[in-house]
C-alpha cells in the first residue's frame, strides 16, 4: 500500500529534518519513532510558506530548514519573497516526469520549454522531467516569439512545456507572422488559470493540454490525466487537506488548504502549508492511476495570488507603499483580460 510505504519512511526523514536547527525549534519535543500514521503527523505544527521569507531573511539561505551547505546542490534558486530553493543533484529531482507522462508525453519525443530559465526554478522543474523522461529539451525559455518560431521550424517539437497564456501569445503571433507551429500536439501547462474558454481554445488548434500544479519549493504536486476528471497527486509526497489557518484536517471532500510533507532527505519538508485551496475527490481516476485525486486549485487560503506564473504578495505591495509615503491605502487588483494575467495598483493620493 503507498500510504504505509510513505509513513515506514517518515520517522527516518523526521529524524534527519530534526538534525537541522530550523526543524529542531519547529517541530521540539517530537518523538519521530511515533509519526507513523496521517493522524500522528497531523499532531505536527504546519510550516507555512508565508512565513519562509521572513526565516531565510533571518538565518540565510534555507532559514536553517536544510541541513546541506548550498554547495552539496546542483541549481539554486529564488522566487519572489524571497524565498531560495535548492535543486538536489539526482535526475527529476522535482518530480515532473509522471506529470508529462500523463500528458502524453514519450521518450525521444522533442519539447519545447518556455518556462523562465532565469533565477526561478520553473524552467529547470520541466527541463529535468522531459529529460528524465527522455525527451530532448529546446531551453527556449518565454518571450521572443520571432526566435521561437525559428526553433520550432527547425526542431519540430512535438511538446510544449509553460504557461497557457504563453501558448496563446505564441499561437496566436504564428497566424498572423504566416509561421509554421503545427508540429505542437500535446503541451504541459501550469503556472497561471487554465479557464474553460482558453482549454477549448487551445484544443481548435489541435494540441492536448494537460494542467500540472506545483510550486518553486516542492515542485510537481499533481496533474491532469486522460480522464480530464480532476488531478492525481504526485507519488513520494504525503497529501493533507487541512483547516485554512489550522492543522487539522478537514473532512473528505470539503475544501481546504494544502500541506505537503516530502520525502527527500537533503531537502524534506514537513507539513508544509502552501496556502493553496483544493478538495479530495472520491475514489480511482478512471485513467487507472489509484493515487488520491484532487479538484484542482480553487482559490488561496491568504491574499496572495499568482500573475503569469509568479507569486504577487501583500508585503510586495506593502513595500511599494513604504517608499512613497505620501500615498494613502493600495489595492491591488488581478483580473484577466484576452486569456491573460493583468494587474492594475490602486492608489489613494490626497
Amino acid at each position: 500500500m503507498r500510504e504505509a510505504e510513505l509513513f515506514s519512511r517518515l520517522p527516518a526523514i523526521l529524524r534527519k529534518a530534526m538534525e537541522t536547527p530550523g526543524y529542531a525549534e519547529h517541530l521540539k519535543g517530537v518523538d519521530p519513532a511515533r509519526i507513523t500514521s496521517p493522524t500522528a503527523l497531523a499532531t505536527l505544527p504546519v510550516l507555512r510558506k508565508s512565513d519562509l521569507p521572513a526565516l531565510h531573511k533571518a538565518d540565510p539561505p534555507f532559514g536553517g530548514f536544510v541541513g546541506k551547505p548550498p554547495g552539496a546542490f546542483a541549481r539554486l534558486f529564488t522566487s519572489p519573497g524571497p524565498i531560495f530553493e535548492p535543486e538536489a543533484a539526482h535526475a527529476d529531482p522535482w518530480r515532473g516526469a509522471r506529470a508529462l507522462f500523463a500528458a502524453g508525453f514519450r521518450p525521444g519525443d522533442v519539447v519545447l520549454n518556455t518556462f523562465s530559465y532565469h533565477l526561478t526554478p520553473g524552467g529547470f522543474i520541466f527541463d529535468t522531467a522531459a529529460r528524465a523522461l527522455g525527451c530532448a529539451v529546446i531551453p527556449a525559455g518565454p518571450g521572443n516569439t520571432e526566435a521561437q518560431f525559428e526553433l520550432i521550424e527547425a526542431y519540430r517539437p512535438t511538446g510544449y512545456c509553460g504557461t497557457p497564456d504563453f501558448l496563446k501569445i505564441l499561437l496566436d503571433a504564428a497566424i498572423s507572422a504566416g509561421r509554421d507551429v503545427s508540429s505542437i500536439k500535446r503541451a504541459a501547462v501550469s503556472g497561471a488559470a487554465f479557464p474553460k474558454s482558453l482549454q477549448e481554445e487551445i484544443a481548435s488548434r489541435g494540441i492536448d493540454a494537460y494542467q500540472a500544479f506545483g510550486t518553486a519549493d516542492l515542485g510537481l504536486i499533481a496533474y491532469e490525466t486522460s480522464a480530464r476528471d480532476g488531478m492525481v497527486v504526485n507519488e513520494d509526497l504525503i497529501f493533507e487537506i487541512v483547516r485554512p489557518g489550522t492543522g487539522e484536517p478537514v473532512a473528505e471532500g470539503d475544501v481546504g488548504e494544502i500541506v505537503v510533507t516530502t520525502l527527500d532527505p537533503d531537502h524534506p519538508w514537513i507539513r508544509l502549508a502552501i496556502g493553496d485551496l483544493t478538495a479530495t475527490l472520491p475514489g480511482a481516476s478512471p485513467c487507472g492511476r489509484t493515487n488520491l485525486r484532487i479538484t484542482g486549485w480553487m482559490g488561496r487560503a491568504d491574499q496572495t495570488t499568482k500573475v503569469k506564473g509568479m507569486f504577487v504578495r501583500p508585503e510586495q505591495v506593502a513595500e511599494i507603499g513604504k517608499r512613497h509615503p505620501q500615498l494613502g491605502r493600495l489595492r491591488l487588483i488581478v483580473a484577466r483580460d484576452n486569456e491573460q494575467d493583468v494587474m492594475k495598483l490602486r492608489c489613494e493620493y490626497p
